[in-house]
């Protein structure tokens, strides 16, 4: 083992020399950024722009891209507003989505690994909900902080919490839209099972869902 690493080390320092020899003085390779596509959510609160990882997480984004497309997430509502007691407040996430409307939801995808993505379940996140891994269609999740738990872990022995969930997207605009939904009241009545007190009271209105003027 030793022996190897250590040849390969030298290999790594021998190319390394002879790379940085051949570039003297020029200016630095440009790193080029993952192609994204922005969104934009029109709600009775305010606005709330999306960036979604089409190059890194394809599946997923362009399912949701197809939902806007189509006008299948005009009229829907933010309904749900998990709230986590730890960690930086506020904490935890909000859901919306078509709520398995059978003239809104489209065929499951497949499902996509955040160690596959890279793309993470950061604050302002959003994952796709689901029930089994690949049964997501048009509901998804925002995170008001950073939730590691919802990537994928193939070291859980739990196959579900290996799959984890699938992140595809960051919100960059109206963060404060997403925090005054998340602190909007709910009804301890509405829900069901663990999710029972997480419905909001007047769920918000997503009026319209469209891409950003020129792209796509």
């Amino acid at each position: 083992m030793f022996k190897t690493f250590a040849i390969a080390a030298a290999l790594a320092f021998s190319h390394s020399a002879f790379a940085q020899d051949a570039v003297e003085g020029a200016p630095p390779a440009p790193v080029t950024e993952p192609e994204t596509t922005e969104v934009v959510l029109e709600t009775t609160l305010g606005d709330i722009t999306v960036s979604l990882e089409t190059e890194r997480a394809p599946i997923t984004a362009a399912n949701f891209l197809k939902y806007v497309d189509e006008g299948r997430f005009d009229g829907i509502v933010f309904y749900r507003a998990m709230q986590l007691n730890w960690g930086e407040q506020p904490n935890g996430l909000v859901q919306a989505g078509t709520q398995y409307d059978p003239k809104r939801i489209l065929p499951p995808i497949a499902h996509e690994r955040t160690t596959d993505t890279g793309v993470l379940h950061l604050r302002g996140a959003l994952s796709m909900a689901r029930n089994e891994p690949g049964t997501a269609t048009g509901d998804f999740s925002i995170m008001l902080q950073d939730q590691p738990g919802m990537n994928a872990d193939p070291e859980n022995p739990d196959p579900n919490w290996q799959e984890g969930y699938a992140a595809f997207g960051y919100v960059i605009e109206g963060m404060d839209i997403i925090e005054a939904i998340h602190a909007a009241p709910t009804d301890r009545n509405k829900g069901e099972g663990w999710m029972k007190g997480q419905m909001l009271a007047e769920p918000v209105v997503i009026v319209k869902a469209r891409r950003v003027e020129g792209e796509g």
